[in-house]
């Protein structure tokens, strides 16, 4: 048996006619960038997340640069993220002019750990920028009483979290504004790159508006520096269709996963947390072993493909090098442990106990 890590064609086959359909629509219309169909998506998205707002960009990471930028911190303000995280959520604060301030997760969770991010405010803090990896998300409470206590804002990375939930409110709803990602492999992915911002302020939104448009209050007239970055037409109507079908997919995931964590029963396996099953969007199924090569490998001999989310930490980049110094010992062992196994809506049943048992055989 062979199974791939994720699919592309698989997962976007249920739709084939529609998005060739939407294609052709949009291609006679003529009508590409800034149009009703991001307006469409834009309400859609706001409502799922139940947001008042939400603007289409042209990726997560624009989506992240773009919240910071609106806030007019002082430069090189300081901003805390988490260690473990994909680069995105630190160059995006490099790149809004202000400093990262990087902190150690749950070695459990593998989220901030909300103890130290009390321990690394200083004067110079602004804002908590948190990632909600592998779609769970953080401990909400515990950095909402942080903020609400020094006075920061909360901003959220969710480009893993479509659909995800904590104490029944949606991520893109859990701070002062959220960035989301559509890369194709996500849960709600976008046929090439695309991302939004949520939020609730009006004067907000329409600085994010503005800021994503050249910094353009009207045509041709610029009011500030901004970014070339706008979310598609033909992006946003694919995004509107698959919208529909998102929270059955994350069900499906849901389930795929608690199945894994009922039946996975190897002791040198180290599983995810199973407390928020039906809460988590699963856009990961990520476990860890201290014998990763031989496990990955002994995957791969048996057909099973893998991917490693992220083999190397942020802080140890090359692209990062002024923080290479730094130690981060929780983040480095997750980073050298962790493995994700397939998980995505088109796994079938003989798939997936397929994978249990290979997984139950590895000697570790």
């Amino acid at each position: 048996m062979i199974i791939p890590f994720l699919s592309l064609q698989s997962t976007n086959k249920p739709y084939h006619d529609d998005l060739k359909r939407i294609f052709s629509e949009k291609l006679e219309k003529g009508w590409f960038i800034l149009g009703q169909e991001l307006v469409e998506f834009e309400n859609r998205f706001a409502s799922y997340c139940e947001t008042n707002f939400c603007l289409g960009v042209a990726n997560g990471l624009d989506a992240l640069t773009i919240i910071l930028k609106a806030c007019k911190y002082p430069p090189q303000s300081e901003i805390i993220v988490p260690a473990n995280t994909y680069i995105a959520t630190i160059l995006a604060v490099i790149n809004a002019g202000l400093k990262p301030v990087l902190v150690e997760p749950s070695q459990e969770t593998y989220l901030i750990d909300p103890n130290q991010i009390e321990l690394a405010i200083t004067t110079n803090t602004r804002a908590i920028m948190l990632t909600h990896l592998y779609g769970k998300c953080c401990e909400m409470t515990a950095i909402q009483a942080i903020a609400e206590k020094y006075q920061l804002h909360i901003f959220e990375d969710a480009a893993q979290a479509h659909g995800a939930t904590y104490l029944g409110v949606k991520a893109g709803n859990l701070g002062d504004a959220a960035g989301f990602s559509f890369y194709p492999s996500k849960n709600l992915g976008a046929l090439g790159d695309g991302g939004a911002i949520t939020c609730n302020s009006e004067s907000l939104a329409q600085a994010y508006r503005q800021l994503r448009n050249y910094g353009s209050s009207q045509k041709y007239v610029f009011d500030e520096v901004g970014l070339n970055s706008r979310l598609d037409e033909i992006q946003a109507a694919f995004l509107s269709l698959k919208l529909e079908h998102l929270d059955g997919e994350n069900l499906y995931r849901q389930k795929t996963a608690r199945h894994y964590l009922e039946q996975i029963q190897n002791p040198s396996i180290v599983l995810p947390p199973s407390n928020s099953i039906d809460e988590d969007a699963w856009h990961l199924f990520v476990i860890r072993t201290s014998n990763r090569d031989k496990f990955r490998s002994y995957l791969a001999e048996n057909g099973i493909g893998t991917d490693i989310h992220y083999p190397i930490p942020p802080h140890k980049q090359k692209a990062l090098s002024e923080f290479n110094h730094l130690s981060f010992p929780i983040t480095e062992k997750i980073h050298q442990e962790v493995l994700s196994i397939p998980l995505n809506p088109t796994l079938q049943e003989l798939e997936i106990e397929y994978i249990i048992e290979k997984i139950n055989n590895f000697k570790g």
